[in-house]
C-alpha cells in the first residue's frame, strides 16, 4: 500500500471515529479543507447508512461539489435517502451543467420531484438543458457564463464579474452580446491588462469560434482540444448565445469516447463509461463480451472450412501445417496496426473518409517495405532451420522457404489494405470506425491468408500434388 492510500484510509478511519463519538462540527471543518474528489471517494467507500449521515453533515458547497464527483451508483443510493428538499438543494448548489448531467441518469420518478420542487429559474434551465438531443454540444452546455454588453468599459465589466462571477461556470472568458447575439469574446487577461475605461468593444475578439447547440459533442471537445479553448460558446440556429461547453466537461466526453471505442476495438459491447470495472458485476461484464465474442467465433468456422478444403495438400507436404500460425498472426497484427492508426487518425480528425485513395497509396508502400523485410527474414530462418541446420528430414526446403515468404508478402499487402479501408468504409456508411478493429480485422485476415498460403503452395508444388 503507497503513502496516498494510507493517508486516504487514516483519513476515512477518523471520519468513521469522529462519527461514533457525534463531533459533528469537526468532520465538517476537516470535510471543508479536503477536494471534493476526495471527500467523494472517502463517501463512497463508508456503507449506505454511513455515507448518507456524513453527507448530512458536509457543508452545502462541499456536498454539492462531492455529489458531482460521486458515481452513479453512489448518487443513487443517497437519492433514495433524500428527501425532496435536500435533493432540490444538492442540485441548487452544483453547476447546472453537472446537475443535468446527473439528472439524466436518474429515474423519472426523481427527476419529476426534482422539477416540481425547484424554482421557476432553476427548473426552466434544467428543461432546457435536458431536452437538447443526447450527445449534443446543447447536452454538455452551462447556461452559467459572464454576458457583458458591447458598451461596457472595462471597469463596468469588472463590476458585472463581481456582482455575477460567482455564478458563473468560469470567470476567465466573458462574452459580448448585443440582443442576445454573439458579437465578440473577451478574456479577464486582456482586461487586467488595460486601463479601466476602455470600451470592450476594442480589446474583444470579434472572430469568434463557436459551436451549434446540436453538433456532436465529441467534435466540440476535438476542436476545443485543438484550439486549446477553455471554453467555447454555444449558439442556437439563429445565432442566439444559448451558454458555454467547458474544458472540463469537454475531457470528460473525450475520456468517455475514448473507453467507448476502446470497449469496440476490443470486441466488448461498450458500457456506462462512468461504471467501474469491479463496480460492474460479473453477469454485465459477461453480457457486454458475449455477443461479439459469438459473432467472431462463428466467422472462425470460415477458417475451419478452407483448412478442410486443403487437407490433401497437408498429406501430400505435412510441413505447411507448421507454418500456419505464423502465416495467419503475422497478417493479422500488420492489419490491426493499420486499423489502430486508421480509427485514432478518424477520432482526431486527422484523417477524413475523402482521403480513401491517399489511405491506399501509404498503406500499400509501407506492406512494401513491411511485406518485404518480414518475408525476407521468414524465408532464410526456414532454409537455415531445415536445410542447413537439417531440422527433420525434408526435402525441396529452399520451395518451402520460397512458398511461405511469397505467401507472408501477399498476405500482409492484403491485411494492410484492410486495416487501412474498412475504418474508412465503416465511417462512410455512418458506422463508428472503432468496430473494425483487432478482432474482426484478424478474423477476415487469418481466412485470407490461409487461402493465398495454399494456393501460393499449389502454384510452387504442383508437380508434387499430382
Amino acid at each position: 500500500m503507497n503513502s496516498t492510500q494510507t493517508k486516504e484510509n487514516m483519513t476515512k478511519d477518523r471520519l468513521l471515529r469522529l462519527l461514533m463519538k457525534r463531533q459533528y462540527r469537526q468532520i465538517r471543518e476537516e470535510t471543508d479543507d479536503m477536494h471534493p474528489a476526495d471527500v467523494a471517494e472517502l463517501l463512497e467507500d463508508m456503507d449506505e447508512n454511513n455515507r448518507l449521515v456524513v453527507f448530512r453533515i458536509l457543508s452545502k458547497e462541499t456536498a454539492a461539489q462531492a455529489f458531482s464527483y460521486m458515481s452513479d451508483e453512489a448518487r443513487n443510493d443517497l437519492v433514495d435517502g433524500f428527501s425532496d428538499a435536500e435533493i432540490v438543494q444538492t442540485l441548487e448548489e452544483m453547476s447546472l451543467d453537472d446537475a443535468a448531467d446527473m439528472l439524466e441518469d436518474m429515474p423519472a420518478s426523481v427527476v419529476k420531484r426534482v422539477l416540481e420542487k425547484s424554482g421557476r429559474d432553476m427548473r426552466d434551465s434544467l428543461n432546457r438543458l435536458l431536452h437538447y438531443p443526447e450527445s449534443s454540444a446543447g447536452s454538455i452546455m452551462t447556461p452559467e457564463y459572464l454576458r457583458f454588453r458591447k458598451g461596457m468599459t472595462v471597469q463596468e465589466a469588472f463590476r458585472q464579474i463581481r456582482d455575477h462571477g460567482e455564478e458563473a461556470e468560469t470567470v476567465y472568458t466573458g462574452y459580448v452580446v448585443e440582443n442576445n447575439r454573439l458579437t465578440g469574446v473577451v478574456t479577464a487577461r486582456e482586461m487586467m491588462l488595460s486601463s479601466l475605461d476602455t470600451p470592450l468593444e476594442q480589446i474583444m475578439n470579434d472572430n469568434v469560434i463557436s459551436v451549434q447547440v446540436t453538433d456532436d459533442q465529441e467534435a466540440v471537445g476535438r476542436l476545443m482540444q485543438k484550439y486549446n479553448f477553455d471554453a467555447v460558446p454555444v449558439v442556437d440556429a439563429e445565432g442566439m448565445l444559448v451558454g458555454i461547453v467547458t474544458i472540463d466537461d469537454a475531457m470528460d466526453v473525450l475520456t468517455e469516447e475514448s473507453t467507448e471505442d476502446m470497449q469496440k476495438m476490443a470486441a466488448i459491447v461498450p458500457e456506462d463509461a462512468a461504471a467501474t470495472y469491479f463496480g460492474t458485476s460479473v453477469w454485465q461484464h459477461a453480457k457486454q463480451r458475449i455477443p461479439w465474442l459469438l459473432v467472431l467465433m462463428l466467422s472462425a468456422t470460415f477458417t475451419g472450412m478452407i483448412t478442410s478444403h486443403y487437407e490433401a495438400t497437408f498429406a501430400v507436404l505435412p510441413l505447411l501445417v507448421s507454418f500456419m500460425p505464423m502465416l495467419m498472426d503475422t497478417p493479422g497484427n500488420c492489419g490491426s496496426q493499420s486499423c489502430t492508426l486508421m480509427v485514432r487518425g478518424l477520432a482526431l480528425g486527422e484523417i477524413e473518409t475523402g482521403d480513401f485513395l491517399r489511405v491506399i497509396s501509404k498503406e500499400l508502400r509501407v506492406a512494401l517495405i513491411v511485406g518485404g523485410v518480414l518475408g525476407l527474414i521468414n524465408g532464410l530462418r526456414i532454409y537455415i532451420m531445415y536445410g542447413i541446420a537439417g531440422v527433420g528430414h525434408y526435402d525441396h526446403v529452399g520451395v518451402y522457404a520460397l512458398v511461405v515468404s511469397v505467401a507472408l508478402f501477399f498476405s500482409i499487402m492484403l491485411a494492410k489494405l484492410v486495416g487501412g479501408v474498412l475504418p474508412l468504409a465503416a465511417k462512410k456508411l455512418k458506422m463508428d470506425p472503432a468496430i473494425m478493429a483487432s478482432p474482426l480485422i484478424t478474423t477476415i485476415v487469418d481466412a485470407a491468408s490461409l487461402m493465398i498460403y495454399f494456393h501460393v503452395a499449389q502454384i510452387f508444388f504442383s508437380s508434387l500434388l499430382h
